[in-house]
């Protein structure tokens, strides 16, 4: 469903989702977040992929008006897909006839894949563990994959002689010979004319959308510095979502963000930039806005926003209930997109 013509229709809503909360081999996948007694889940520091938690997950998204989850998921240099699934695998297990859908995030920053026969084998994953479940999200009856980065996917192509079209068209021929209508392939877009008129049309992507933005707004969109709080942030944001609505052709799935703050991981730099952090308050303004885009350019964003992250509590971005903050995040995406 879509916000079309200036009504209140509620929208889809989805969720990036960092399945990094179970490791094996690691004692504790948390205890660079530990220290930040804030960013607690209410859930507490969970078993990432047990069936207690993620059917409280669950019914959260249901209840507050998540649609979807897009999954990060990896495919890493020779060991393919590691211990990354446990959440998804999780999700399948629990979610039947939950209403809840689920996809995929690419995380493709692993420096795959290096063949024809490993991009295959990426595929080929897809098709047999995912893309048969029944309440795998699709649009235009077609199986929908995120890339994290196009960029990567094409300097990645190149070091075998391919491009990102062929690798693509590749995958939907593999999806059509299994009996599927194609892939719907959602490219990750920066404000970037060259890009958005050329490149990514190209590349044969279905539609536009991004994991998350990091800097402010500012004349020289592509001179900008990084934010150094979240009004910074969400006005980068916004300045984003117009220029590329204004400069591509592509539907756009308009992302929107919690906050950033990388201080477990090491921090940003400048360190500025970790004062980029949301209150519920503030981040129902910035929802505020998305809507507002959403209503004034329905053609152009037919399915909704999806937000960044569920999760990333290493990187400051979450809406998952907090002992600090409950559910008020949910509260907001719930207030702006569904009632």
């Amino acid at each position: 469903m879509s916000l079309i013509m200036g009504t209140a229709q509620a929208s889809d809503v989805g969720v990036f989702y960092y399945p990094g909360w179970t490791k094996p081999g690691v004692s504790d996948s948390w205890e660079k977040i530990r220290p930040y007694k804030e960013r607690e889940p209410l859930l507490g520091w969970y078993k990432e992929g047990s069936d207690a938690v993620t059917k409280t997950q669950i019914s959260w998204w249901k209840e507050y008006g998540v649609d979807y989850v897009a999954y990060d998921w990896y495919w890493g240099k020779g060991t393919g897909t590691s211990h990354r699934t446990f959440a998804i695998d999780s999700f399948i297990k629990n979610s039947k006839d939950s209403g809840v859908e689920f996809t995929l995030l690419w995380a493709n920053h692993t420096d795959t894949p290096v063949s024809y026969s490993d991009f295959d084998d990426v595929v080929d994953y897809w098709i047999r563990h995912y893309f048969n479940v029944p309440n795998y999200k699709k649009i235009n009856g077609m199986p929908v994959v995120f890339i994290f980065s196009s960029d990567l996917l094409k300097r990645d192509a190149q070091k075998f002689g391919a491009t990102p079209k062929e690798l693509l068209n590749r995958a939907r021929d593999a999806a059509k010979r299994a009996g599927f209508k194609g892939i719907y392939f959602v490219g990750s877009a920066q404000p970037n004319k060259q890009q958005l008129l050329v490149e990514l049309p190209e590349q044969a992507y279905d539609a536009l959308s991004a994991y998350n933005y990091q800097y402010a707004s500012g004349q020289d969109i592509s001179k900008r510095s990084l934010s150094n709080d979240y009004k910074e942030l969400t006005a980068g944001y916004l300045q984003n979502w117009k220029f590329i609505i204004e400069n591509s052709k592509l539907p756009y799935i308009v992302p929107v963000s919690s906050g950033w703050d990388d201080s477990p991981w090491g921090g940003s730099t400048p360190k500025t930039h970790d004062m980029s952090v949301s209150t519920p308050k503030t981040f129902a303004e910035h929802l505020s806005e998305a809507k507002s885009l959403l209503i004034s350019n329905p053609e152009k964003t037919p399915y909704g926003v999806i937000v960044c992250c569920w999760n990333e509590f290493g990187e400051g971005s979450y809406v998952e209930p907090t002992k600090k903050f409950g559910f008020k995040y949910l509260e907001q995406i719930k207030k702006a997109f569904k009632d």
